[in-house]
């Protein structure tokens, strides 16, 4: 490290404090024209995502290609009609621990960026001593010396390449990051706290089939029991109708377990313990019902919308203004420095004007050997941009993937729906007929174990796809950016100087 420095010096009359403020001031005035004349590295020219016309997938089972009402997306949940979830989702975003992570992300990265700007003022330490030194002069004679000082010494770094005005855009471009990261855990938050409580719904319904079919099932075994007593049937439709009870009851257990796992993951999402929502979700409720269309808007309009993509597109400008940061190191760095004080021998002494003492004046270094570590950081920032950059391109692709998924499995599944409601219908008046038939002797008992068999399993599966439905409809939302301007408790942009 190579260094001028320049300084005065002197407790001379000659110089006045009048003349040192004109010095200093004109210092200054030459340092901030300096600092004004070049910025380092390269300026950041905003990307935007290549986003196609239209979605490939068919818009079909409701889906139509209108721009969706920016109220029913920010809150997208209420399309349900149900309080509860929607009570469910409040509750989430304010207890829910990721969420309050990203809010203590903001803060840290709110601070940074005032570190960072702090470079650009001088800074200014306040000192004071005093030493009782004891010493031997000739003839062993000890001498005590006592000493006093205090004074103020102030620092300026001049910012002439821009270095310190990179790194503010960097740490300002980064708590523009968390400040996206904090909306795009809101999305998946409310996304989850929702499939959850689908999950709820659909596995009380589940539950409330098997149960019923169990019933009948129990029925249809005492009669048969009744009937094998009375010898009117064998002993094999007997087993075949309790094996046929047995069976349903076993899936009981897996269901139980599936809504327990499911109440236990909406507790933890909404910042409890699980167990916690177990009593309010007890009253078996109906799946809720979908919307009879959904509008979902045009690719560019919701990849401008989702947090993720802008996430991405601010950690790539924080990163090209890293590049400036480490250029600047290639360059000298100037600045001036003052010191102003007292110091005397004498504690009497020690406020007389002629204990005053002052120094001032510019500094520059410049590094100018360090086996070339400063280009090979350059080099570093800029590969790291490069990788930001290819980020940036890989999560638009993935929000388009994400997007075109979410509505190819809505489409399909309200179509399978609809199938199996009319498959489950026909299996009811099958099993109607196939019970009568037996009653009055005219078919065998297999036909009815048949015909109850299709029943439950077609009752489940309909179930399981209205639940598939809501939940894919859940996604779709979730992939259009939904939900991230409820929140009150968001770190709104306005509040970002």
């Amino acid at each position: 490290m190579k260094q001028l420095c320049i300084t005065q010096c002197q407790k001379k009359p000659s110089i006045t404090l009048k003349h040192l403020c004109m010095s200093f001031g004109l210092i200054i005035g030459f340092c901030m024209i300096l600092t004004g004349c070049a910025t380092v590295g390269p300026d950041y020219i905003p990307v935007k995502p290549d986003a196609p016309e239209n979605w490939q997938a068919e818009m079909d089972g409701g889906l139509v290609a209108a721009q969706p009402d920016p109220e029913t997306l920010a809150q997208w949940w209420t399309i349900f009609k149900d309080p509860e979830l929607s009570g469910l989702v409040e509750r989430a975003v304010k207890g829910n621990l990721d969420l309050q992570m990203a809010r203590s992300r903001i803060r840290e990265a709110r601070a940074l960026r005032g570190i960072s700007r702090a470079s650009l003022f001088p800074v200014v330490d306040a000192t004071a001593a005093a030493s009782k030194r004891r010493t031997i002069g000739s003839g062993n004679d000890r001498e005590e010396i006592e000493f006093y000082t205090a004074g103020f010494d102030a620092g300026w770094e001049i910012d002439i390449f821009g270095g310190v005005k990179r790194s503010i855009e960097a740490s300002q471009a980064d708590l523009e990051t968390q400040q996206e990261n904090l909306r795009h855990v809101l999305i998946s938050l409310v996304a989850e706290v929702a499939l959850n409580y689908v999950e709820v719904r659909t596995f009380q319904a589940r539950l409330d089939v098997t149960q019923a079919n169990i019933k009948t099932q129990r029925e249809t075994y005492d009669l048969n029991r009744s009937r094998y007593q009375a010898g009117i049937i064998g002993e094999l439709a007997l087993q075949e109708s309790l094996r046929s009870l047995e069976s349903s009851r076993s899936i009981i257990p897996a269901l139980e377990s599936g809504l327990s796992a499911a109440k236990n993951r909406l507790a933890v999402l909404l910042g409890k313990s699980p167990g916690e929502c177990s009593k309010e979700l007890a009253e078996i409720k109906p799946i809720p019902t979908i919307p009879t269309t959904v509008a979902v808007g045009i690719p560019a309009e919701t990849l401008r919308h989702r947090p993720d993509i802008r996430r991405a597109e601010r950690f790539l400008a924080a990163q090209t203004a890293r590049i400036g940061v480490a250029t600047a190191d290639l360059y000298p760095k100037f600045r001036l420095f003052g010191t102003i004080g007292l110091e005397s021998i004498d504690s009497g002494d020690f406020f007389d004007w002629n204990s005053r003492f002052w120094a001032i004046g510019p500094g520059v270094s410049w590094r100018i050997f360090d086996a070339n570590a400063i280009r090979q950081n350059i080099e570093v920032q800029s590969a790291r941009q490069e990788q930001a950059l290819i980020e940036y391109l890989s999560t638009v692709l993935d929000a388009q993937e994400e997007v075109e998924n979410s509505l190819v499995a809505y489409a399909r599944e309200h179509r399978r729906r609809d199938a199996l409601a009319k498959a489950v219908k026909a299996a009811q008046r099958a099993d109607l007929l196939a019970r009568d038939r037996y009653q009055a002797g005219l078919d065998g008992f297999f036909n009815v174990l048949d015909t109850q068999r299709s029943l439950l399993l077609l009752q489940d599966e309909l179930n399981q796809s209205k639940g598939a439905v809501i939940a894919n409809l859940v996604r779709l939302y979730k992939a259009l950016g939904g939900g991230w301007e409820y929140s009150a408790m968001m770190e709104p942009s306005s509040s970002i100087p």
